[in-house]
């Protein structure tokens, strides 16, 4: 295959100081890089599709690059992370599912040392649909505080032939966490669970 057609890019971060109750010292920061890219795939069925995960990999990399210069540029500071596509309404659920490799790996890769599964959703629709994309801790999937997900979507995107692609990171865990569970200055890093 080629290199992903990019119709466009969109980067966003949110700020969080308060849900009520007393604001940190540091709000949370929450944010996404989303890409709409021609799916290649769309309007016929496609048995062979598997190498266009790895025409996705250098865009994954710069998308997670861009995700964390967006958030302060210290990839320390990556608490959460999550990915997730849109695919357009020519295309089948399972062009979406090409995003977990190399979108998971991108972030894992540009973070340095992230050991947890990164957790995933994908749906197919129509431009403007909306996509909860799941967050968890970025060493151990069992951080309950981090449990968390980021709204996403383009008004004018995914159009039937394309495929909008996300990544989420946030800084923190919820930013009034308070439901017990392991705690993140308690995970142990050797499995990405706990």
């Amino acid at each position: 295959m080629a290199e992903p057609k990019i119709r466009k890019i969109l980067t966003a971060v949110e700020e969080i100081r308060h849900e009520g109750g007393t604001p940190p010292a540091k709000p949370l920061k929450r944010g996404a890089v989303l890409a709409v890219i021609e799916n290649p795939f769309a309007g016929a069925y496609h048995e062979d599709i598997q190498g266009f995960m790895k025409d996705l990999e250098p865009l994954g990399l710069d998308m997670a690059r861009r995700l964390i210069e967006a958030l302060g540029g210290d990839a320390d500071a990556i608490e959460g992370y999550g990915k997730g596509a849109i695919v357009g309404q020519a295309g089948e659920l399972e062009h979406g599912a090409l995003w977990h490799v190399p979108g998971g790996y991108a972030m894992r890769e540009a973070l340095g040392n992230a050991k947890a599964i990164v957790p995933s959703t994908k749906k197919v629709g129509a431009a403007g649909t909306r996509l909860d994309v799941p967050v968890t801790h970025v060493n151990a999937s069992y951080v309950r505080s981090h449990f968390d997900a980021m709204e996403v979507g383009l008004a004018d995107a995914p159009r039937a032939n394309e495929i909008v692609l996300a990544l989420v990171m946030t800084t923190g865990g919820r930013i009034h966490a308070r439901v017990g569970g392991l705690k993140a200055e308690d995970i142990k890093g050797e499995d990405g669970l706990r």
